[in-house]
């Protein structure tokens, strides 16, 4: 199960409004199918909850409106902020509203699109083993794709932000790196992490510890960052190679070692990373996902890592992406009984 290059198959066509927006100013907004490679159906409020960092910017995500909306940078042009929502049955849309899209800059954005809603991914394998499974037989109504960030870096810098840290600390973080390091899309608020793509590696690496240390109050993990956007940003680390390179070209347990290679990256860190880069053969386990899961499974006391391992084993290169969404199967129906903007944990 990999992701293939980003194709503009069977989307509909740009519509511009009259002001112009397809070479312009004004909106611009084009309808995508809602249809895997093989057929499978999508789910866009099951791949907009798909877990926390959906929430963190240059994301934002409306629940009650069912709207997700991202700050995506583009080569050679200024950011782009999107808003993506259903259409109507088995037709999403995305919009760039009062921002000019030209007809270049409407494939690229496609491309980011397709790469960040995961609509490239074949699960046909990975539906067909659930199926089968009374627990999770669910997942193909348009379960299983994993919203990711336009880059591999951007996912790395923000995973090391949820490590040993509450909620709250990941997102002043993340606010902080938006913020001040961001390029700005058009019409993007004068304060805030609002209408700004995440830094890019020359930017975070240009800034001074005192920013990380005192701003984004990043701690430990202040040297972390710093370090990665340097050695990202001097060609010393190649983290897009991980997101583009087969498993003939990189095995799982070499894009591992090299994930835990990088400054604040250890066990978690890495399988959630490899979550975003569809290589889900390794369970996250860690203090959230090990009691989530006895509490499910009706247990008063701990289930051991064996015990989990082997409930999933079925699912082969799978099995991660079997267990996270095993853990978040009630998320939707907890989003529409409760208030919008719950946090969740990544």
């Amino acid at each position: 199960m990999t992701s293939s290059s980003p194709s503009l198959s069977g989307e509909g066509p740009s519509s511009p409004s009259p002001s112009g927006g397809g070479q312009g100013g004004g909106s611009w907004s084009r309808e995508f199918p809602l249809r895997g490679p093989a057929g499978e159906v999508i789910d866009l409020r099951r791949v907009f909850l798909s877990h926390g960092i959906a929430a963190l910017p240059p994301m934002r995500l409306d629940e009650k409106a069912w709207t997700f909306e991202i700050t995506v940078p583009l080569a050679r042009e200024r950011a782009r902020t999107l808003t993506i929502s259903q259409a109507h049955a088995g037709v999403g849309l995305v919009a760039a509203r009062n921002q000019a899209v030209s007809a270049e800059l409407a494939v690229a954005i496609m491309a980011q699109l397709r790469h960040v809603l995961s609509l490239d991914v074949d699960l046909s394998a990975f539906y067909a083993v659930a199926a089968e499974d009374p627990e999770l037989d669910w997942v193909v109504n348009g379960a299983g794709r994993m919203v990711r960030s336009p880059t591999v870096f951007e996912d790395v810098v923000k995973t090391i932000c949820t490590t040993n840290t509450s909620w709250s600390g990941t997102t002043r973080m993340i606010n902080a790196l938006v913020e001040h390091l961001g390029r700005k899309a058009p019409n993007a608020p004068a304060q805030g992490p609002d209408g700004r793509a995440f830094p890019t590696p020359e930017a975070m690496a240009a800034a001074p510890d005192t920013f990380y240390k005192k701003v984004a109050a990043a701690g430990y993990r202040s040297a972390y960052l710093k370090q990665l956007a340097r050695d990202v940003a001097a060609g010393r680390v190649d983290l897009e190679r991980l997101g583009t390179a087969s498993r003939e070209e990189l095995p799982d347990d070499e894009v591992a070692r090299q994930l835990q290679a990088l400054p604040g990256v250890g066990p978690y860190a890495a399988a959630h990373i490899m979550l975003m880069l569809g290589r889900y053969d390794r369970l996250i386990l860690d203090s959230w996902t090990r009691p989530t899961y006895a509490r499910l499974m009706g247990s008063k006391r701990p289930v051991s890592d064996r015990t989990i391992i082997k409930r999933f084993r079925r699912y082969g290169p799978s099995a991660g992406l079997a267990f996270w969404l095993f853990l978040t199967r009630d998320w939707l129906a907890e989003a529409q009984a409760t208030a919008p903007n719950v946090t969740r944990p990544v």
